[in-house]
């Protein structure tokens, strides 16, 4: 395994677009999908950073590249094999496989339905690697269902997988003993981390989250992070589970090693204070309100200095929201992560470019950054806001678990959506400008296009399709007879409202019919859509960043 992860760090990054004329349409396909995303050069000015933080941040890169080997392994039982067999192919051809392949964190296209875009690999497992080969969704269903709580508890958790055990019967295994080798491997480059910053709560958080990979236990460390408050903010372990299409339930390893931005920070201090004022206007049934929110609730603006495992791969994070245990939230609340540099990159270099497409000219110049950065602020805001668990009061299963592999699409319609209806709130209130109001549905609507491109096996751009279809039924956008699109603000509004009410009321029920049959009506892309879509080959559909600030790190401190 520490082959493969020398390997991983070897791999330079390919510019074959040069060539693309003069070789066979293999390549020429393969270079045509990798330049969808363009290359940007992540660079940080450190200079602020004394030596021995300097130092802790490249133990950290190093830490953060072995999720690249863990989330291979998760994604799929072969690719680590298949990595290694590419890495064979010195041919023009077999560079440029290698090079989607890392980008895609496997041989399927994920901008393209997850279809294989190398010879002889069959469809991508919704499973994953988290499951046993072999085995049906059904079985494991059925065998979790005739558990105990607390072996329940263990087989549905976010930290084990599921596998076979000698006699054939499943069995949970924690992430401690799947992926131990690496795990204490990544543990010795946290503590070499700590061992020399001289900041208390990153230090603390460092040790813990080592003590966690070994224990299986995330809790403390969690704490731990939610109480982080230092100039470097690392973002390391196992988190989201989109990658576990079968039930939603297994998390996949991630890192975003950043540091933060104190000027940025320091403006959302006023959004801090409004969180349960919004809760407690959510238009759903008061019983399904928190009256008492977690009382930390954090918000950085960051810059990202090295991204590795399910933090890079396709379509870069804008910005996220974490911890996923509903205890933890439940508790403190839950931290929102800006990434500012990345979401500027996206801006500049698929939105605006899709804003001039996609808009009618007389909406085209309401699009700016500032209403970009401050939707996706409140879309991870809102993550942390409405039901986490089903029934009045929260009393029930979690929303997670009640309607499974639906969750993720829901749950980013619900940020989304609810994000706008708090925005607006919010201008309602004074606390936001209310001459703001057209700037942010308009670029909401042409992020949306941006959104739409990342496919419709990912759950961002599922519960896209959702919204902007709602929204299309109920006059709030209008695709005009240009093919362009435009916002009606009022009907926007209300419809922002309506769609919030019924997305969060699905959740707090539990309803796993009800939301089944709302993302089969709504989820998919019409025509009209369809049309303004097909006009956008010659914009970039996200980022690729090269992270030229880590490496020099990693030279500086070998």
């Amino acid at each position: 395994m520490k082959y493969l992860v020398a390997a991983l760090m070897l791999v330079p990054t390919l510019s074959l677009a040069s060539e693309a004329m003069r070789i066979q349409p293999e390549l020429q396909r393969l270079n045509a999908m990798s330049l969808r995303l363009a290359p940007v050069d992540i660079e940080i000015d450190l200079s602020g950073l004394p030596a021995n933080e300097r130092q802790a941040l490249a133990s950290l890169i190093r830490a953060a590249r072995l999720t690249d080997a863990l989330f291979l392994r998760q994604v799929w039982a072969g690719n680590e094999a298949l990595l290694l067999k590419l890495m064979e192919d010195a041919s023009l051809l077999g560079r440029a496989r290698l090079d989607y392949f890392l980008i895609n964190k496997g041989p399927w296209s994920r901008l393209d339905l997850d279809v294989p875009f190398l010879p002889g690999v069959a469809e991508k497992p919704d499973a994953a690697n988290f499951y046993p080969a072999g085995a049906t969704r059904a079985e494991v269903q059925t065998w979790i269902a005739s558990l105990a709580a607390a072996d329940r508890a263990a087989a549905t958790g976010f930290f084990t997988t599921i596998r076979r055990d000698a006699s054939g019967k499943f069995a949970a295994v924690p992430y401690s003993l799947e992926y131990q080798g690496e795990l204490a491997e990544m543990a010795q480059h946290l503590r070499a981390a700590a061992a020399v910053t001289a900041q208390q709560t990153l230090k603390e958080f460092l040790e813990s989250r080592a003590a966690a990979l070994v224990s299986n236990d995330y809790y403390a460390s969690d704490v731990a992070w939610m109480k982080l408050d230092a100039t470097i903010e690392p973002t390391i372990g196992p988190y989201e589970v989109y990658e576990d299409e079968w039930f939603n339930f297994k998390a996949a390893f991630e890192a975003f090693i950043t540091v933060r931005d104190d000027a940025e920070t320091k403006k959302l201090e006023r959004f801090g204070r409004e969180l349960q004022w919004l809760e407690n206007r959510l238009p759903i049934d008061a019983r399904y309100r928190r009256a008492e929110l977690g009382g930390l609730a954090p918000m950085r603006v960051v810059n990202v200095v090295f991204a590795a495992g399910d933090g890079n791969r396709g379509v870069q994070y804008a910005a996220y929201n974490l911890p996923n245990d509903e205890r933890i939230v439940n508790e403190m609340g839950s931290k929102r992560m800006m990434l500012k540099n990345f979401q500027q990159a996206k801006f500049d270099h698929a939105l605006l470019p899709i804003s001039k497409v996609a808009l009618a000219p007389s909406d085209q110049p309401y699009v700016n950054f500032d209403a970009f950065f401050t939707h996706i602020l409140m879309h991870e805001t809102m993550h942390g806001l409405g039901p986490k668990n089903t029934g009045p009061g929260g009393k029930g299963v979690s929303i997670r678990l009640a309607i499974k592999e639906l969750y993720s699409t829901v749950e980013e319609a619900k940020a989304d959506i609810s994000g706008l209806w708090a925005l607006q709130q919010l201008m309602d209130k004074g606390v936001l400008n209310r001459g703001d109001e057209r700037a942010i549905y308009t670029t909401f609507l042409a992020s949306a296009f941006r959104t739409l491109r990342f496919g419709m096996t990912e759950a961002h751009a599922k519960g896209m399709a959702l919204q902007v279809n709602y929204l299309l039924d109920a006059g709030g956008f209008r695709a005009n007879a240009d093919g362009t699109f435009s916002v009606d603000l009022q009907r926007a509004k209300k419809a922002t409202t309506a769609l919030t009410r019924e997305l969060m009321t699905l959740q707090a029920t539990g309803d796993y019919d009800g939301t089944r049959r709302l993302l089969d009506r709504l989820v998919v892309i019409r025509p009209e859509v369809r049309a303004v879509l097909d006009r956008l080959d010659d914009v970039a559909v996200d980022i690729r960043p090269r992270f030229v600030t880590a490496e020099q790190l990693e030279r500086e401190w070998p």
